[in-house]
Parts: structure tokens; sequence; C-alpha cells
């Protein structure tokens, strides 16, 4: 069987010797949501109605960022929470109902990132149960082993754990897609980094959030400091634009050397308090670039602080939702 997706200009062609089982266009992150401490600690839960927003508004899936490791025993056999799982599980079957695909994200572990030594066995532990759980879902559904490793979580230790947790969930998932980010925050340049096993169902992922002085203006809870970069305006200027084309061209040029994996950007947006009108702009631009490239995107995020939809107003940010589908 034959599944053609289109990415803006670019094509994948998904055969008989697929190099991904799903082919994923343009998503969303559920973001602050399952990720915080316990739902709700930031200010927002997972909405049955979000779907139906989501599927309607055409994009095609759903990022949902989970933070595993809060809900699992700290000690052998670092047991997940029934009850928390059966949440994910409601989440999952929302979007699986509105043929939504959803990547189940392991997210804001930074425990693995503080100790990668003392937390290895919980890390596996955790995918063994993830795996064996949704053994039997569609292929629609899709892991992300890890967000953003960074710290001491070095780049040959973390191939040394990619690898190491991919043959894990292969005992159980053969040939489910699993997405794969490298180190330093999932940086695209250090994409390079990443020792990928040779297995067709993978897919490569990296954020994008330059200049930082820019998308993260005011958003002094993640950088101290971040205030006074308030009012910093990003103008389309031809240099402005370069430094992303060069930037996503690195990351294409790796992806042609690997037998061209398929590349998601997995994360990008602005902050709220960012002039809205050079937020608009950066935004369309990174959208357009991802798709020349033939990147799939998923934006960050849905309904928080960097969010394409006001909760309180229930409604979108109409020309952030534009800049992102036409």
């Amino acid at each position: 069987m034959k599944y053609v997706a289109s990415l803006g200009m670019a094509f994948f062609l998904v055969a008989a010797t697929p190099l991904t089982t799903v082919a994923l266009q343009r998503g969303v992150n559920m973001g602050n949501m399952l990720e915080a401490p316990n739902e709700g600690d930031w200010g927002v839960f997972v909405q049955k109605e979000y779907f139906d927003l989501i599927k309607n508004a055409d994009f095609d899936f759903i990022r949902l960022p989970v933070r595993w490791s809060g809900h699992a025993d700290k000690s052998r056999p670092y047991t997940i929470d029934p009850v928390f799982l059966s949440r994910v599980d409601q989440v999952v079957d929302w979007a699986l109902a509105r043929n939504l695909r959803i990547i189940i994200d392991l997210h804001h572990y930074n425990e693995i990132s503080d100790d990668p030594w003392g937390e290895r066995n919980t890390f596996l532990s955790i995918w063994k149960q993830i795996a064996e759980h949704y053994k039997t879902y569609p292929p629609t559904v899709i892991f992300e082993l890890l967000n953003e490793p960074n710290s001491l979580l070095q780049a040959s230790l973390w191939n040394q754990y990619l690898g190491q947790a991919l043959t894990i969930i292969r005992n159980s998932n053969p040939t489910r897609d699993v997405i794969i980010g490298p180190v330093q925050w999932n940086s695209f340049t250090f994409v390079s980094e990443l020792d990928l096993p040779n297995d067709p169902h993978l897919v490569a992922t990296f954020h994008y959030y330059l200049p930082l002085d820019f998308t993260h203006q005011g958003l002094d809870e993640v950088i101290k400091g971040s205030g006074r970069w308030l009012a910093t305006i990003w103008t389309a200027t031809d240099d402005e634009k370069a430094e992303i084309v060069r930037n996503f061209d690195y990351v294409a040029d790796w992806s042609k050397r690997h037998g061209n994996i398929p590349i998601l950007l997995g994360e990008f947006g602005v902050y709220s308090r960012a002039p809205q009108d050079s937020r608009i702009r950066w935004t369309m631009f990174v959208r357009e670039q991802a798709e020349a490239h033939g990147f799939a995107w998923s934006y960050w995020e849905f309904g928080s602080t960097f969010g394409v939809y006001d909760p309180a107003a229930e409604a979108w940010h109409r020309d952030l939702l534009k800049a992102l589908i036409p």
C-alpha cells in the first residue's frame, strides 16, 4: 500500500519498504498540560473539544508531552500510576477517534539529564511499560523517546540509551514509528551527533527557537532576566531569513546523508509577550521553510503562553493560526 503526504512543496512516498509507517505533516503540541507536575498545575487541562478544534483547523497530528517520570514509582519496577496511564489513554483515544495522529512524548524528565547514570533503569522501564501497553494501538500512535536531552546526558551516553530503549520498544512494537532527537535541547547543530540504529521506522527531530532573545522575551520563569529583551522585533530582513534557511539546510543535508530519514520540527514558537506582528512574521517564515525543506512540523503550543488558541476566550488567535495554516 502506498501513502502520499504533501508537505508544502515536498512529498514523502511510503511504499513497500517505507522510511516510516505514518506520514506527518502539520501538528500542534498540547503543551503545559500532561507534562506539568500534575495536570492543571500550569493552568490548562486537556479538553475533549480541543480535538475537534484541532481537526477542523486542518492540523493532522498532535504531539502530546507527558511527564511519565513524575507518575512512576521511584524504585523497581518503576510502575507507572495506572490512573495516570488511563488518563493518557483517554487523550490518545480522543485523537484517534478524529483520525488525528498522536505522538506520545516522554517530556520534562529533568532527572535523566541531571543524573543519567542513576536514571537509566527508570528510563528503560518506563519505555518497556509504554511500549507493551500501546502495542495493539494503530500505527498512528507514535513514540518519542525523550524531549530535549541536555546537561550531563551528552551525545555518547544518549546514543547508548536511545539504542537500548529502541531495542526494548521493538520487542513489542517492531514497526511502530519512533522519534528521536539530539542532545543540547534537541538543537539542530547536534543532529550530526546522533548515532541512530539501522531501523526503517525512525524519524529525527529538532527544535527551533532562534533567535532566543526574540522568541523567549519576557519568559523570566524559564530564562532569568529575559524581561530585558522585551520589545525585540523580527522584521524578516534578508539576513534574518538567511540564518533560518542556512540552519534548516544543515538539517536537510544531514538527513540526505543518512538515507533521507524523515525530519520533524518538533517545536517552534514565540512567547506571547513578543510584538505580535513580529511573532506572526517569524512563525510564518519558519513554517514555510520547514515545508520547503520537507520537514513535518508541530507548533509549540496549543493553548498556553505560546498558544495558537485562547481557552479563556474559546477562540483561535486567527492571525497566528493563519501563519501556520494559510
